[in-house]
């Protein structure tokens, strides 16, 4: 006989798959989907729609704030800015389709245009970009977590600390920032990201990410700020490792200032214009007529 606990979990799987596929059709749809599905009755029941699937206890829960407390050897809290080059160099070796997007990007800019340039329409930048734009990234660090903001379209991410794994692959849901999970070794804060989104996310010029993308990070405090190491992998665009060192000045007279990309608000920056600005689709069509 097979014990009722087993189709409890069969169910709540086979729940949280469907909730993963109208995720990605849209939020709407997900929370129509698990009320209508499995959702207990009442209150109750909308508070337990939110629970992590593992039963991790959240980065902000009183017990777990309490658990790890004192664990960091360090404090990363701050306000950082770029300081130095943005883009990440050296490149890798690039797969053919990934260098054929850098070559487009790299010819249009030559003539004054912007290629691709989704990040000018509003998609979100994502990993590592978000990192990386000319403007402010605030840090702000918990026993439990990094919770890192980026003034560029408010952008979040938190890095979990606090001993939990990546989330089962069956499950999540990729983001543009994708899931971060960091520890400790010595005096530097190692962190793994993976379960990047795909769809229009590019790194630098219009170098593409697939759903393989993952980065390793390692960030060490420096004597004026911050510095990280990257290392990117994604093997169906570029061989190898991509390695890249960023350095950020600490700045202590910035406070977080809302902003967000809006379509219509854009319409005067270049690269944003039909003028100037040159799709993924024109640009794939112009190079195979010139072939």
């Amino acid at each position: 006989m097979i014990h009722p606990q087993h189709w409890t979990r069969v169910a709540r799987t086979r729940m949280r798959s469907g909730l993963r596929s109208a995720i990605h059709a849209g939020l709407g749809a997900a929370v129509a989907l698990y009320c209508l599905a499995a959702a207990p009755a009442g209150a109750q029941g909308l508070t337990e729609m939110w629970n992590n699937p593992d039963g991790q206890l959240g980065s902000l829960a009183p017990q777990n704030l309490k658990k790890h407390k004192g664990e960091a050897p360090m404090d990363l809290t701050g306000t950082y800015m770029i300081n130095g080059e943005w883009r990440f160099l050296p490149l890798p070796d690039l797969k053919p389709r990934a260098q054929k997007l850098y070559n487009l990007s790299k010819k249009y800019d030559k003539q004054g245009k912007a290629f691709n340039n989704v990040i000018g329409q509003c998609w979100p930048p994502g990993m590592p970009i978000m990192m990386t734009r000319v403007w402010p990234i605030h840090v702000i660090q918990l026993p439990t977590a990094v919770v890192i903001i980026s003034n560029f379209e408010n952008q979040v991410r938190w890095i979990y600390t606090d001993g939990r794994d990546h989330s089962d692959p069956d499950i999540v849901v990729p983001t543009y920032n994708g899931e971060s999970i960091g520890h400790w070794e010595g005096d530097e804060l190692v962190v793994h990201t993976k379960y990047l989104k795909s769809k229009k996310h590019y790194v630098d010029n219009s170098i593409p990410v697939s759903e393989d993308f993952e980065i390793v990070e390692r960030f060490k405090k420096t004597e004026d700020g911050l510095e990280i190491k990257y290392t990117m992998t994604d093997p169906q665009n570029w061989e190898g490792e991509w390695v890249s060192t960023k350095k950020y000045k600490q700045v202590d007279k910035v406070d977080f200032k809302e902003v967000h990309c809006l379509p219509d608000t854009n319409e005067g920056i270049p690269g944003t214009k039909d003028k100037y600005h040159v799709t993924l689709e024109e640009g794939l069509k112009e190079l195979e007529e010139e072939e």
